[in-house]
């Protein structure tokens, strides 16, 4: 039992993506397994052993008051999220799968926002709305997609930098024939290091990265064999995004929530986008929920830049409206080459900095992924469209395609 739960749960941390083209159609709950929609960590088109025999059960309310539906005033251009996406989400958590779920859109004529179901299930939880704050997981990587870049715009690093440039003089790279590792193969899952590093063992199972050392970590990548050269294929690593998320501290002397907050957040204006609670975010956290008991939430001091950041729907929007060019931001254009297609990962995939773009019917879209042991996120914009859409939720259940499905409609 402990390992096969082990197995799920350090995989969760994962950029769900699928090797289908969607539709746009209208999307029902998931009925099959937690990751319906999406997959594991070594390519867009494999998904894990351990995620999918994993079934979710329906999420049982004690004592919980009926789930409340909001939404914000609607934009001048008529209402972004139609119907059949609030259908969607009634489903998901009347039927049990989700506690509750939150989603916005943002496009050139404004934002919509659209809540429902409750941030607990022991009867004082309260309704959710667009500052309640969820554990974004390795959405997160887009963050440090974005820093790299910001970085190389302005010529503190180059994106082929090796990482040995970085790192103590203590540690040992792996290299192949030769071939270093880059920053560039780092941000695009092209490294060759594996998912999760060899000696990585979680006292606790619940916050599997918690107590995982920095000490811990180079000696992972001494004692790592490439089995590949850096820059030739695409295995998904939250490794390699926390070594990329060490190497910007060690560059920087700041810890990894310092940079975010110093270069991303302070400048669009996310108050609410932090690795630590602040006490006012800790009293609008949602609990996360996984078959009905709660999950606690996840530290990942040393692999941070793979993915430790809370957030809520108001700050994303505004993270996805400058990434859009909706909103004026000095960090336009590190956020345009975060999104250029540096890898091709298969027919349906293609790889930015910290960013995944899927390759659909209605264009594509440049999207993020995240899930922790309670929590799920995604993020999705089309560029040709000027439109982008959060989904948050309180449950490990998968909630990309009502994303996607609501780009589709757009």
């Amino acid at each position: 039992m402990r390992v096969a739960w082990l197995a799920a749960v350090v995989l969760l941390l994962v950029t769900a993506c699928t090797s289908s083209t969607v539709e746009p159609t209208t999307v029902g709950p998931a009925t099959s397994s937690p990751v319906a929609s999406a997959t594991a960590t070594s390519a867009p088109a494999t998904t894990s052993a351990a995620e999918a025999s994993t079934t979710p059960s329906p999420v049982q309310a004690t004592g919980a008051a009926s789930p409340v539906a909001t939404s914000t005033t609607s934009p001048p251009c008529g209402d972004l999220i139609p119907e059949s996406t609030g259908n969607a989400v009634r489903s998901y958590v009347d039927g049990g799968l989700n506690v509750g779920i939150v989603l916005g859109v943002v496009s050139p004529c404004g934002q919509d926002v659209f809540a429902y179901g409750s941030s607990a299930l022991d009867g004082g939880g309260r309704p959710l709305d667009q500052d309640t704050v969820f554990e974004i997981g390795s959405t997160g990587k887009s963050f440090t997609g974005i820093l790299l870049a910001d970085m190389a715009q302005d010529n503190e690093l180059a994106l082929s930098d090796p990482i040995e440039e970085y790192l103590p003089a203590r540690v040992t790279a792996p290299t192949y024939q030769g071939r270093s590792i880059t920053l560039v193969d780092l941000a695009t899952h092209t490294s060759g290091l594996p998912s999760l590093p060899d000696n990585f063992n979680p006292a606790d199972e619940l916050r599997p990265y918690a107590d995982y050392t920095f000490d811990q970590m180079y000696a992972a990548l001494g004692n790592t064999q490439l089995a590949t050269a850096p820059g030739s294929q695409y295995e998904y690593s939250n490794f390699g995004f926390g070594v990329l998320g060490h190497v910007l501290e060690l560059l920087t002397s700041m810890s990894y929530e310092d940079l975010v907050i110093s270069r991303i957040t302070d400048v669009l204006g996310m108050p609410d986008t932090r690795a630590t609670l602040t006490p006012d975010m800790e009293s609008r956290l949602a609990l996360g929920y996984r078959d009905g008991a709660v999950m606690p939430v996840w530290d990942n001091p040393t692999l941070a830049g793979a993915g430790e950041l809370r957030s809520t729907v108001r700050d994303l929007l505004t993270y996805l409206a400058a990434n859009l060019g909706l909103e004026q931001s000095s960090l336009y254009d590190a956020m345009q080459l975060s999104h250029q297609r540096f890898h091709q990962a298969d027919d349906t995939y293609s790889v930015g900095l910290g960013w995944h773009i899927r390759h659909t019917a209605f264009g594509e879209v440049v999207e993020a992924h995240g899930a922790t042991g309670g929590y799920w996120c995604y993020l999705g914009f089309l560029e040709s469209k000027r439109v982008g859409v959060v989904v948050l939720t309180n449950t490990y259940n998968s909630v990309d395609g009502i994303g996607l499905d609501l780009l589709g409609q757009s």
